[in-house]
């Protein structure tokens, strides 16, 4: 049997290759093999939130895998098969759903069957975008290349214990392609903040900060707040925003531990000012994300991000492993860039 070999150390080296790999494989029921996964890391190897997606992708696509464990530096996985149905992943820890969520949707959205899937981990958890982010921008933002998905929180989960729950619903689509290069015009500034077992005063000083210093550059600003003393697993803080526009421009921030809140509002506004600033359509993190969903469309697309990140760029030459696509890049790493693509399309 002939594999795909991807060398997980490549570029940026983390998670991402291997949620994309195995993603790919199984849209395109390539087998493939990633070793030195995440060796660069201080805990190299899978982690539990990158074996339960392989496991959800596994289940969804029948395939065989080999070295699906903790810790493991290489991982063989041979898709045979895609399902449909309802499947249910608990990560077992704080491990990011947003993350799950980028490894099984490119797949998922190629079933020939609605998918739904019910995951349960951390929805608000660091060096991850949080679940706010995943169903106000980047789902919304996906919706005009064809993809039909519906993301819907239970119940939040926040960074050490997890426990959040989230149900995502997945219909068959045919991706096609997209031209938005330059921003576009918004009305508003939207957002959502949130405070679970703490005090109510931190969720209105967060959003306070975020509203005061958005609107000294001249934006309207509205912000639901949302808050609660039974946070289950919590505490936990934080504040998504995004614009009105289409394509929506986002940034979050966190909330931590010694991190007064007015620093946590006053971040985020100032990430999102940074991106909408840079004048192009997509934000950072959609740039990164983006980038299999248009090489799995039919015809060419055009679109502008805010700065190319190293997720960006090996994510680029992790899809020419899989699809005969072709990518024109006009910018540079931590530059405003153009990406153009002759995607694949879904029906390979």
């Amino acid at each position: 049997m002939e594999f795909i070999k991807i060398d997980g150390s490549y570029g940026e080296g983390g998670g991402s290759l291997l949620r994309y790999a195995i993603a790919l494989s199984s849209v395109t029921m390539k087998p493939v093999e990633i070793y030195n996964i995440r060796v660069k890391r201080a805990n190299p190897g899978l982690r539990p939130q990158h074996l339960n997606a392989v496991r959800a992708l596994a289940k969804i696509t029948r395939a065989i895998v080999e070295g699906d464990e903790v810790g493991s530096t290489k991982l063989r996985f041979i898709p045979r098969r895609m399902t449909g149905g309802n499947f249910e992943i608990d990560i077992g820890t704080a491990g990011s759903i947003s993350l799950i969520i980028q490894a099984i949707l490119p797949a998922c959205m190629s079933s020939e069957e609605e998918i739904s899937l019910r995951i349960k981990g951390g929805t608000d958890v660091p060096l991850a975008p949080p679940i706010d982010y995943m169903a106000e921008v980047f789902l919304k933002n996906l919706a005009p290349l064809g993809v039909r998905a519906e993301l819907k929180l239970v119940r939040r989960g926040h960074y050490p214990r997890g426990g959040g729950i989230v149900e995502l619903y997945i219909e068959p689509s045919t991706l096609i392609s997209i031209d938005k290069v330059r921003g576009e015009k918004f009305d508003r500034v939207l957002g959502r903040c949130h405070a679970v077992k703490l005090p109510k005063s931190v969720v209105e000083r967060i959003s306070s900060s975020a509203i005061d210093t958005l609107r000294k550059e001249g934006l309207r600003v509205e912000i639901e707040e949302e808050w609660s003393e039974d946070g289950h697993l919590g505490p936990g803080a934080g504040i998504v925003l995004w614009t009105d526009s289409n394509p929506r421009i986002g940034a979050d921030e966190l909330g931590e531990k010694g991190k007064p809140s007015e620093i946590v509002g006053r971040n985020a506004a100032s990430k999102l000012l940074e991106e909408i600033r840079a004048g192009m359509a997509f934000d950072s993190h959609m740039g990164d994300m983006i980038i299999p969903y248009l090489a799995l469309a039919k015809g060419r697309s055009r679109v502008g991000i805010s700065k190319l990140t190293l997720h960006a760029e090996s994510n680029i030459w992790l899809v020419k492993r899989f699809l005969p696509v072709k990518f024109t890049v006009q910018g540079g790493v931590g530059l405003p860039t153009v990406i153009e693509v002759e995607g694949a399309g879904l029906e390979l």
